[in-house]
């Protein structure tokens, strides 16, 4: 009760802060119903409310809230009254000094909201961080969670260790300052996780994203510290007991170098002695559950109940802990760190030997004796394992040495004292290991880079007292005591800078200073040096020390007290708290003493670690300033008195504490103070109890104390005006100048304290104001709160009055209106009585009329029939004359109608335009009058829903009456587009008719051509049954070349009749199980395709990154390796060039089988396709006989029979293949190799023979088709006959002659072929057999000079010149063709024309026979089909002509190239040439040469190579590319690689490829943060792809494109491997392209979507003035502020950059989809960190900002691209702000919340915060049935815990492909490339 006493009144006397407030306003305050604390035993605060008004009686009536109780409170005294509570709207704030009221229950209170109802472990106050300690593991430590943090504000995102470690390496990194992070509190509130967190986020960010050697390094320090530093205690299962500081180094560019580690006060009591339930350190008992692993064997350990050293607290095992698996990750960690496996074993061994040390006993023996058993195996243990002799040991455990002049004595020890030393060498031992350990990570984590700052994490015991408290706790204490007078000190000075930057007035605050304290400590004289001196003393005793201490200090320092009952104990008054320690023990502890004879022992051992922990050092401190805490070495004892010359602990301690706090001084220090809950380690289980006297003691309260003690809230000008408007009247207002405005503002308002002054009026006791700041005393902001809720609850009630008033009108309406309405139904009923009796008597008349009507009428019909018959006729003939004069009448009417209609509309426009302006002028001044009104009603959040609501029903009207509107012109479009067409055909029939009537005078002459004509059809039947002989011969020499292919059919089926035995067994047994594969295949194929892609996507992004971390590596290498100079290294080089420049066939891998050489590997996974033989010229025979008519029967039969014959060939083929391929290759004789290689050679030339035929019957048939007609009415015309008897035959001599000589050329050479390619096969086969026999399968050495290669060489060369003389013959023979082609196309067309007359004469035949009037139809209609056909002939010659003129300017323009280079004599020599092969061809102009010299490809020199890479690629700039045609870098290098194809150079094709790739890649590296050049590359890299593609030769590719397109595609290389090179290169840049877009757009995305406020009049401030935070922003200029617009700017910008580049558009879809997701990601991430941006306001904001991404992402055409979706969590998110949250609203919340996971649901629901009083916080019971449901729903579905989006998700990207319609042989090579050295071919 004393110190329950105590503590209370100490509050008050410590901790009071009350707000300043003067009497008149205190009776304003403390009113009736105000809220105020009150102290509670249990609870320490308990809310109460008053019951009645203060007015300064000694007792006032409160009520108890949570009781109901009802009692009075005494107060004293009226600077004591109780502490006023703050409004609810301020509870659960993120900084708790932005509360209104500073006090600690208010304190108290905030951080129990937040832990218990919210789970928010972190809380800001002031400069601290207060971290609670939940027991839990929280999802709140991800990697994305530190991206989150990484580069944002302290003050704008939510408390946590990330942010302290954010603003810790920004302060560094921006101002080159060192920092320090200083975690503190009592064991088990979570000191050591807080520091390891801290450290994993400096390693993160002060690294790359994945973490270096250097980062896990220093994160691999913690799990071996814990294990040797670490134990189980009372308070927490992991507590450290040592302090730690680690100074983590970084570079000049901000990356972690290394680090280094202090240590402090090492707790050695604890190896020897536990108390109950606690454990020794952890690595004692990993041990002993690792003992059965065989290395451990030799330890002999035991369990640990076995253990005298660990079975002291009787509780071995720690629930949830695996301490074998805790022992494996310390032995990676210390490998990780560099010590080796032996070091390892060395060290367990000597921790093992401490724990038999502990089983040796030792028995008292006679006298003042002890002694140990022979026997004792432990003790044997213990020197095995240490490497001692047993029996010195086992004496001088039990003796010791006294040295004195002149001889040594030898003195027994008692059992105490034996006992005693035997534990001070044990945690000796321990505590030498332990510094060794710490000395080897220091060098592990040394950098030889010069460190140029650091940022220091501090891991220290907080303030501890316990019902027993000794030395230990006194060090503690101590070092607590200094590091909160830095705290104090830091927290004035940051206060007063805000003050002095702010430029206010100010009176100095005082604040405690515990300075006394520490010089009652540390001083002359003081505590230490009493017990130092005391330890100095031979006779030195514990209960004389403490006397000394009553002498000295009692009665002088008002810090030092001494207990009633008791003379061996003494009290200090700490800052947090008053501490009694007990003297005993603290002359032995401090002393610590370790007899020498032991450590000489030691010093001998065998093992030289052993002997190295016990080395004599001469001061390890001076030797290395930065080590680890003070070591305890041997004391040596001096001749005289035994005295020890070493420092003592004490002493060492404060001066390594000093060595600390001057670290601290020059350090900018970041506080995080933890907090236990409880003691029962449960989690998120609050005590207040334990919690206060937290707070007390780790210096929160005293940060609010001094915050309450000058100004502290603060509020900028805009944001006080914003919030305190509603106070302002309108003429105070200054919108220019918001300070004026706030002090118009202020001086109204507090009218009770303002006061006259010579200045004006001020308040200098309540606010201040700043130069951008206004800072107000505590409470004020409350007070203003209160007036601002009253003036707004007055507007509440006028407003609900005229609603009343309304609602009751209505009423009375509906009243009215019923009674109306009654009164109507009963007049009805009479009137409807009266109205039955009248209608009954109106139906009796009319009956009566209707008879008499019929008898009349019946009559008046006949009369009238006879009328009526007469009276039509008559009237018929007048009616008809009539018509047509009203005819007449009408149309002129109609245009008089038309006229005059027009006039009126123009003048009643004019009238109209008149009204508006009236109309508008007076609506604007009753809009005016109208806005003043809107303008009070805005205030009013109701108002601005329903504004809403209307605003959106009126879109949606005007909406619809909008695309009303775009009907009706569409189809008054429609009609008019028709009303022209009909007016054009009425032309069209004008002009026909006109012509029609010119025409009728034709018709004598046209008999006159009739007649002509009849002759010249008889003449052409004569030469048509002329030309059908001729075919019948053809058809005759067809059959006989088919006999022949069946002839050779049947020979190679005779050959292959073996291998098809064979291959039909195989076939029969593999098929079913091929299929069933196959089906397999696909299946896995199809179910896999799209993982398979992402993965290879996310391998690819792996591959980049390791390449360029390669790169990173080496160049730090070749730094390190070569600091003198400069060496290269091969950094530049990727894996694809290093892959592409081996070689791909080995000569072991050569192998010359029947498929020849041609089907060899021709590097980088390419293969040649075989060679397709040049077409052969056709026959004389074919060529007289070519005009001939055929059966069509006969030639569909040979079609078909050729087509069975080639599926056949390639049957036996493929079967060929198939047997080659499992025939076993074995020695065999060297004959039997030569015949099987020549007949394969054979068989190889039949084939080509075979194709040729084939394509020889193919031409002949095309031919035929083309030439001849089988029409049975066609002739030919004379000029066909006249062509055939004179000129053809000549030609066709001369062409036979010439044919017959190439082919026996050919003949002959190819055999001289087949006989060389026979030596060359056996040659080589001799070779490698003879290798192989003598020299060990060693061709090389067969074949030293290399004669081999060079006949091969010289016969590759005769090929070569032969196939180039064999398509020269090709081509002449082509030309002949084509000439004569063109020749029977000219018959042709005569031909037709003539058939054309005959028609013409039928027609005219026909006409004759008609009327006049059909005669005149028909033949207009005769003669406008014969315009029709002239004038498309005359089309098709104009189109011919343009042509032919595109291909002269074309010529023109490459002569005019020619004629700059000097080229004038090549010039001239082609226009001869050209000259005479027209007067060769009679005036027959040819235009063949065209289209071989531009043939789509470009030919360059080998040595050009680089220059065409550097031209093309390096050095080609965006908006040089923007004005090209889009993609022609991809084009032009393509046609490259043609020409590569077209001369077989594989080796070419490879390099120029590979270069290619390597280009594009380092321009890319090179220009990564230029956006135009990298999407330009990603467009180039996507069609060079698709070009691949399209010219593959793959008929997939090739259904899109054109018969010239088709010609270009690739002929011997297949190119499909670098296609997919080229798609990973693809991938690549577009992930580096997509980073820097994400990059750009990252400081946008809060800015835009979260803070960018558009909406008018909605106002999401904060509900009170939030204290500015110390953060790097307070030291910087004010950055670049984002608006919406400039993310638009951005989007709009990345759009025009991809349609310049012609980017294909499903990949631009791809792109937005991906930058859509980031923005969305990030916004939601944000804002569930943001408790600021969770409210109504806010939410309405983030949905309108939202709309306009959406509305662009249709503007642009993209909303199929699937990029709106991605933006569906966030869009959830704010509706989820904007929802009620009611207990009704549960499932609609679900349902509308399907894109976000439980922890964002309940996240976001538990940051709402109001903005305003009238709101209301959500409840937690509405909380926990939201988590039921969601728990339900997310079951079924598959639950997602994740807390916050990954926002380095990328989704897989595709290349859909996408051919292009430009062929390559019309591209120009524009001269700004530079690429004069490309030929085009």
């Amino acid at each position: 009760m004393e110190k329950l006493r105590f503590a209370v009144s100490d509050i008050y006397r410590r901790f009071h802060f009350q707000t300043f407030l003067k009497d008149s306003e205190i009776s304003q305050v403390y009113v009736k119903g105000a809220r105020i604390w009150v102290p509670d035993e249990e609870k320490v605060w308990v809310g109460a409310e008053l019951l009645e008004n203060y007015t300064g009686q000694k007792t006032i009536r409160i009520q108890i809230e949570d009781s109901a109780e009802e009692r009075d409170y005494a107060i004293k005294d009226k600077k004591r009254l109780p502490h006023l509570r703050n409004p609810e709207i301020l509870i659960g704030e993120n900084d708790l000094t932005s509360l209104s009221y500073l006090n600690e229950p208010e304190v108290l209170y905030n951080l129990q909201v937040r832990f218990l109802e919210r789970n928010c472990i972190y809380t800001y106050c002031g400069i601290v961080l207060v971290a609670i300690n939940p027991y839990q593991q929280l999802p709140i430590y991800g990697n994305e969670l530190i991206q989150m943090y990484s580069g944002q504000d302290m003050g704008t995102m939510d408390p946590h260790i990330f942010a302290v470690a954010e603003e810790a390496f920004k302060l560094m990194s921006r101002f080159d300052k060192n920092q320090s992070i200083i975690v503190s509190g009592e064991s088990g509130a979570g000191k050591t996780v807080s520091a390891k967190y801290a450290m994993r986020y400096f390693a993160m960010v002060g690294g790359s994203q994945a973490e270096t050697q250097v980062e896990q390094k220093v994160l691999a320090s913690n799990p071996i510290m814990e294990a040797i530093g670490n134990a189980k205690t009372t308070r927490n299962d992991n507590s450290s007991r040592f302090g730690k500081y680690i100074e983590i180094s970084f570079s000049k560019n901000n990356a972690i170098i290394g680090a280094h580690m202090r240590t402090y006060l090492l707790e050695k009591s604890r190896v020897v002695f536990q108390a109950a339930e606690e454990r020794n350190y952890h690595i004692f008992y990993q041990l002993c559950a690792s003992r059965d692993r065989p290395e451990f064997k030799k330890f002999c350990l035991m369990s640990p109940d076995d253990f005298y050293y660990t079975s002291h607290g009787m509780a071995p095992e720690i629930d949830g802990v695996d301490d074998a698996e805790d022992m494996l990750s310390a032995r990676d960690a210390l490998t990780m760190l560099g010590i080796t496996e032996k070091d390892q074993m060395m060290i367990f061994q000597i921790q093992s030997a401490v724990l038999h040390f502990g089983n040796v006993k030792i028995r008292e023996a006679d006298g003042e004796s002890s002694e140990i058993k022979k026997d004792d195996k432990h003790l044997s243990i213990m020197c095995k394992l240490l490497g001692i002799e047993e029996s010195q040991m086992r004496m001088w455990l039990c003796h010791k040495k006294i040295v004195t002049v002149g001889e040594v004595l030898t003195k027994p020890l008692t059992l105490t004292q034996a006992s005693f030393a035997q534990d001070a060498l044990a945690k000796h031992i321990y505590a030498q290991t332990f510094n060794w350990i710490v000395e080897k990570i220091n060098r592990a984590l040394h950098s030889n880079t010069k460190s140029t700052k650091f940022i220091g994490v501090l891991d220290i015991y907080g303030f501890e007292t316990f019902e027993v408290n000794s030395f230990e706790q006194f060090c503690i204490n101590y070092a607590n005591e200094k590091l909160q007078q830095i705290f104090n000190m830091h927290v004035f000075k940051l206060e007063q800078e805000e003050y002095v930057r702010e430029a206010i007035e100010w009176s100095f605050i005082d604040f405690y200073d515990n300075q006394p304290c520490i010089d009652l400590i540390e001083s002359k004289l003081g505590i230490l040096d009493l017990l130092d001196e005391e330890c100095k003393m031979p006779k030195g005793s514990d209960e004389n020390w403490c006397q000394k201490l009553y002498d000295k200090h009692l009665g002088k320092a008002k810090h030092f007290e001494k207990p009633r009952m008791s003379r061996s104990a003494f009290i200090i008054n700490h800052f947090a708290d008053r501490v009694e320690y007990q003297a005993d023990g603290f002359l032995e502890k401090n002393r610590d003493t370790v007899l020498e004879d032991h450590i000489n022992i030691l010093r001998a051992s065998e093992f030289e670690l052993v002997a190295e922990l016990f080395e004599e050092k001469v001061d390890p401190n001076e030797k290395k300033s930065r080590a680890g805490s003070a070591t305890t070495h041997p004391m040596r004892q001096a001749p005289k008195g035994g005295r020890s010359n070493k420092k003592t602990v004490g002493s060492q301690f404060r001066e390594s504490l000093k060595k600390l706090m001057e670290t601290l001084n020059a350090t900018t220090p970041h506080y995080i103070r933890c907090i236990k809950p409880n003691d029962i380690k449960e989690a998120f289980i609050f005590d207040p109890k334990r919690a206060v006297e937290q707070l007390r003691a780790c210096g929160v309260l005293e940060t609010i104390r001094i915050s309450a003690a000058g100004y502290p809230s603060r509020w900028t000008y805009p944001e006080f005006f914003q919030r305190y408007r509603v106070l302002a009247r309108s003429k105070d207002i200054d919108r220019s100048d918001h300070k004026k405005t706030c002090e118009n503002v202020l001086t109204k308002v507090i009218q009770g304290s303002v006061k006259k002054t010579p200045r004006g009026l001020e308040d200098p006791d309540k606010y201040r104001f700043g130069k951008t700041k206004i800072f107000f005393r505590a409470g004020q902001v409350a007070y203003l709160e209160k007036l601002r809720s009253d003036k707004l609850k007055a507007c509440g009630i006028m407003i609900q009055k005229h609603v009343k008033g309304w609602l009751a009108r209505r009423r009375y309406q509906r009243i009215t209106k019923s009674v109306t309405l009654l009164q109507k139904y009963g007049r009805g009923l009479l009137a409807r009585r009266h109205a039955k009796f009248l209608r009954e008597t109106f139906a009796a008349t009319r009956i009566q009329k209707q008879w008499k009507g019929y008898r009349a009428r019946r009559e008046y019909v006949k009369v009238r029939k006879a009328t009526v018959v007469i009276q039509s006729a008559i009237r018929g003939y007048f009616g008809r004359m009539l018509f047509k004069q009203e005819l007449h009448e009408h149309r002129a009417i109609t245009i008089q109608k038309m006229v005059r209609s027009y006039l009126a509309r123009r003048r009643y426009k004019r009238v109209m335009r008149g009204i508006v302006l009236l109309q508008s002028h007076y609506r604007r001044r009753r809009a005016k009058k109208q806005l003043k009104v809107l303008k009070i009603e805005a205030k009013s959040v109701e108002h601005i829903k329903n504004v809403n609501k209307g605003l959106e029903n009126k879109i949606i009207q005007l909406q619809q009456r909008l695309d009303a509107k775009n009907k009706e012109g569409m189809s008054i479009k429609e009609q008019e587009v028709y009303i022209k067409q009909l007016k054009g055909e009425l032309e069209k029939l004008r002009s026909s008719n006109e012509e029609g009537k010119r025409s009728s005078n034709k018709v004598s002459e046209l008999m006159q051509q009739i007649k002509d004509l009849q002759e010249e059809l008889s003449r052409e039947r004569e030469e048509k049954q002329v030309l059908i002989t001729k075919s019948e011969e053809m058809v005759k020499e067809h059959t006989q070349m088919l006999s022949k292919l069946a002839e050779e059919k049947c020979q190679l089926k005779e050959q292959l009749e073996e291998a098809n035995l064979k291959l039909q067994q195989q076939e029969t047994k593999t098929d079913d199980e091929m299929k069933k594969k196959l089906e397999e295949t696909n299946a896995l194929l199809a179910a896999e395709f799209d993982s398979e892609r992402s993965h290879h996507q996310r391998l690819v992004k792996e591959h980049a990154r390791l390449q360029q971390r390669l790169e990173n590596l080496q160049s730090e290498m070749a730094v390190m390796n070569s600091p003198g100079g400069h060496k290269r290294t091969p950094s530049d080089i990727s894996a694809i060039s290093l892959e592409s420049y081996t070689s791909s066939v080995s000569p072991d891998e050569v192998k010359y089988d029947d498929e020849g050489p041609e089907e060899k590997d021709q590097g980088y996974g390419t293969k040649k396709k075989k060679k397709a033989p040049a077409p052969p010229a056709p026959t004389a025979n074919a060529m007289e006989k070519e005009m001939k008519n055929v059966d069509i029967g006969l030639v569909l039969k040979l079609q078909n029979k050729v087509k069975e014959l080639e599926r056949q060939r390639t049957e036996l083929e493929e079967k060929l293949e198939r047997y080659e391929e499992e025939t076993p290759q074995g020695t065999t004789d060297t004959a039997v190799i030569s015949d099987s290689a020549f007949n394969a050679l054979k068989m190889q030339e039949l084939q080509n023979e075979n194709d040729k035929l084939k394509r020889e019957v193919n031409k002949l048939m095309k031919s035929i088709s083309e030439n001849v007609s089988f029409e049975r009415g066609g002739t030919n015309s004379p000029a066909g006959k006249e062509f055939m008897d004179t000129k053809v035959e000549d030609q066709m001599k001369a062409f036979r002659e010439q044919f017959t000589a190439m082919s026996d050329e050919i003949e002959r050479r190819r055999e001289e072929c087949l006989q060389l390619r026979a030596m060359l096969a056996e040659k080589s086969i001799t070779t490698h057999a003879i290798a192989k026999e003598s020299y060990g399968g060693m061709d090389d050495i067969v074949n030293e000079d290399n004669e081999l290669a060079l006949a091969y060489r010289t016969q590759k060369e005769l090929n070569r010149l032969l196939e180039n003389q064999l398509q020269k013959t090709e081509k002449d023979a082509k030309k002949k063709e084509d000439k004569l082609k063109r020749e029977i196309r000219d018959l042709k067309h005569e031909n037709e024309a003539a058939q054309k007359v005959i028609n013409q004469y039928n027609s005219i035949t026909r006409n004759l026979q008609l009327g006049p009037e059909a005669k005149i139809e028909a033949t207009m209609q005769h003669e406008i089909t014969r315009l029709t056909s002239e004038n498309l002939d005359l089309r098709e010659k104009a189109d011919k002509q343009s042509d032919q003129i595109r291909k002269l300017k074309k010529m023109l323009k490459v002569y005019a190239k020619k004629l700059k280079d000097g080229d004038v004599a090549e010039i001239e020599a082609e226009l001869e040439r050209d000259d005479k092969q027209k007067k060769s061809d009679d005036g027959v102009a040819t235009v063949k040469h065209l289209d071989r010299t531009y043939m789509g490809m470009l030919e360059y020199k080998k040595e050009d190579e680089a220059q065409l890479i550097k031209c093309l690629i390096l050095d080609l700039k965006p908006k040089l590319a923007q004005g090209l045609l889009p993609g022609l870098p991809s084009y032009l290098l393509f046609m490259c690689v043609r020409h590569t194809d077209y001369i077989n150079d594989d080796e070419k094709v490879r390099t120029l490829l590979t270069n290619t790739i390597n280009g594009i890649k380092k321009c890319v590296k090179k220009h990564s943060k230029e956006l135009d050049r990298v999407i330009m590359w990603l467009a180039n890299t996507c069609r060079l792809l698709h070009t691949l593609k399209q010219y593959s030769g793959e008929k997939a590719f090739q259904s899109e494109n054109t018969p010239r397109q088709n010609e270009h595609c690739l002929r011997n290389f297949d190119l499909s491997e670098y296609r997919q090179v080229f798609s990973d290169l693809a991938v690549w840049i577009y992930q580096t392209m997509i980073k820097y877009m994400e990059e750009v757009i990252q400081p946008m995305v809060v800015s835009a979507l979260l803070e960018h406020e558009a909406i008018a009049g909605l106002t999401a401030s904060k509900p009170a003035g939030m204290r500015g935070r110390s953060s790097s922003s307070a030291h910087e200029e004010e950055g670049r502020e984002f608006s919406l617009d400039s993310l638009v700017k951005a989007l709009n910008k990345y759009v025009q950059i991809l349609s310049q580049h012609a980017v294909d558009p499903e990949l631009v879809k791809q792109v937005f989809r991906q930058l859509y997701y980031y923005i969305g990601s990030n916004a939601l991430n944000n804002l569930l960190l943001r408790k600021d941006m969770c409210n109504w306001s806010k939410g309405m904001q983030i949905r309108y900002n939202l709309s306009h991404l959406e509305q662009w992402l249709r503007d642009n055409k993209l909303n199929e691209s699937g990029a709106q979706s991605t933006l569906e969590p966030i869009t959830q998110a704010s509706q989820l702000l904007q929802a009620r949250k009611s207990d009704a609203d549960v499932d609609s919340i679900c349902e509308m919340c399907s894109k976000l996971t439980t922890p964002q649901i309940v996240k976001i629901l538990n940051l709402y915060t109001p903005v305003d009083e009238f709101e209301e916080r959500v409840p937690i019971s509405f909380i926990r049935k939201i988590q039921e449901r969601l728990k339900s729903v997310k079951r079924e579905e598959g639950e997602d815990n994740t807390l916050l989006m990954d926002t380095k998700f990328t989704f897989p990207v595709t290349f859909p492909f996408n051919p292009s319609s430009v062929t390559l042989d019309s591209i120009d090579i524009p001269e700004s490339l530079h690429l004069d050295f490309l030929t085009r071919v």
